[in-house]
C-alpha cells in the first residue's frame, strides 16, 4: 500500500486476493491435494488476513491522531487500542 492510494482500496485489494487463494484451498481440497500442500496454502491466507487486519489497524490509529479535541483523542485512542488488543490476542 503507498501513501497515497486509498486505504479502502488497498484492503480491498488485499482482500480479494485472499478470496481467490481461498478458492484455490477449496479446489485443492476437492481435487484431494496432498494435506501438507494444503495447509501451507492456509498458513499463507492466515498470515494475508494478518496482514490485511495490521493496515486496518493502522489506518484507524492516524484516524486518532487527527482528532482536534482532547476528549475526542482520549476516546479514539481507548477504542483504538481496545481494537488492537482483541486483533492481537486473535493471533496465535
Amino acid at each position: 500500500m503507498t501513501a497515497d492510494e486509498d486505504p479502502r482500496k488497498a484492503v480491498l485489494r488485499r482482500l480479494r486476493r485472499i478470496e481467490g487463494q481461498v478458492r484455490g484451498i477449496i479446489r485443492m481440497v476437492e481435487e484431494g491435494k496432498d494435506c501438507h500442500e494444503v495447509l501451507n496454502q492456509v498458513a499463507a491466507v492466515r498470515s494475508a488476513m494478518e496482514r490485511v487486519g495490521a493496515h486496518i489497524i493502522t489506518h484507524r490509529l492516524k484516524e486518532c491522531l487527527r482528532v482536534h479535541s482532547e476528549d475526542e483523542f482520549e476516546k479514539a485512542i481507548g477504542e483504538a487500542v481496545e481494537t488492537f488488543l482483541r486483533f492481537t490476542s486473535s493471533i496465535d
